[in-house]
């Protein structure tokens, strides 16, 4: 697949794992995912929280971390494509070294990265410059069907908020 400007949108498919108030059902789902080709129940390994401002928080461990996440939407679904054609069959999912959980959420398909995301950018205070409460990180999930590899965004905890081992945000 090649990424293409055309005009001001851009197509190019990117995947983006949620677990929280963008997940269908929730509060953000319709006004920041209604745009979606498709939306899966998905699944990565991390630590699910919830903080007490009532969000959730997710961590990711370091080792599943494949790439940062950039201001330019066009440059991230290329690199996703590009990690993905040389690294989704060698991808283990096993459980990785440490006190990781199963995640549950819902990986949301994107054919228009760059009218998608920066909407999100500012739901999730997301800034590429390291100055957010998140990082937007490219990891492997898996879906009922298939290993793939998808951008989720990512916190360091810390000792804040309430652990979630069954994996779910149900709020």
């Amino acid at each position: 697949m090649r990424l293409a400007r055309t005009g001001r949108q851009a197509t190019g498919i990117l995947r983006l794992l949620v677990f929280g108030t963008l997940k269908r059902g929730y509060w953000n789902h319709d006004r920041f995912c209604r745009g979606a080709i498709s939306i899966e129940q998905a699944a990565v390994w991390g630590r699910l929280y919830h903080l007490p401002a009532g969000f959730p928080a997710l961590e990711i461990p370091e080792s599943s971390i494949l790439a940062f996440g950039t201001a330019d939407p066009l440059t991230d679904a290329l690199t996703q494509q590009r990690i993905s054609a040389y690294t989704i069959t060698s991808i283990d999912m096993s459980r990785p070294s440490g006190d990781w959980d199963r995640i549950h959420g819902e990986i949301i398909t994107s054919a228009a990265p760059d009218r998608v995301l920066p909407p999100i950018y500012r739901l999730e205070g997301f800034r590429p410059d390291g100055r957010s409460m998140y990082r937007r990180v490219l990891g492997p999930a898996w879906t009922q069907a298939v290993v793939c590899l998808a951008w989720v965004y990512s916190m360091d905890v810390g000792a804040h908020g309430q652990r979630l081992a069954d994996g779910v945000w149900n709020r």
